[in-house]
């Protein structure tokens, strides 16, 4: 009888905190994203996790009290780019309007991921979205 089978690999996971002070939060977040991607060596140039990334930041930075953790999980084909921040409030995916100035984030996540939602989280809540990656 052999050795027993090895456990499976434990999935990638990192996670980004951010403090009180959360004003350069889309600059850091994406300074990090940029160094995950390179990190797990995924296409560094995948620009969609990095759009993304910055949608969900921006919004939470914008509409929902300031960003509280960003966190990339990495499941085979698929990477899960979730925000956390302090508001219980779901964002809403409205009518897309091309010709509007501002108002594409949450139309972007939408057409770039497989899937994208939100939970909530403490008095707040996380919005993930599961992004393909290139095989």
């Amino acid at each position: 009888m052999g050795p027993p089978p090895s456990p499976p690999p434990a999935l990638p996971h990192r996670e980004l905190e951010f403090g009180s002070e959360t004003a350069g939060a889309c600059g850091a977040g994406i300074a990090w994203v940029r160094r995950t991607l390179d990190d797990w060596h995924l296409p560094a140039e995948n620009g969609d996790a990095v759009l993304v990334a910055g949608e969900l930041l921006a919004n939470a930075a914008q509409h929902a009290g300031g960003v509280l953790r960003l966190s990339f999980d990495h499941r085979g084909s698929v990477l899960r780019i979730a925000v956390t921040d302090p508001s219980p409030d779901p964002p809403r995916l409205g009518e897309h309007r091309p010709d509007a100035i501002g108002g594409h984030g949450l139309f972007l996540v939408d057409r770039l991921t497989v899937n994208w939602g939100t939970r909530r989280e403490g008095s707040g809540k996380t919005v993930w979205a599961d992004l393909p990656l290139p095989p």
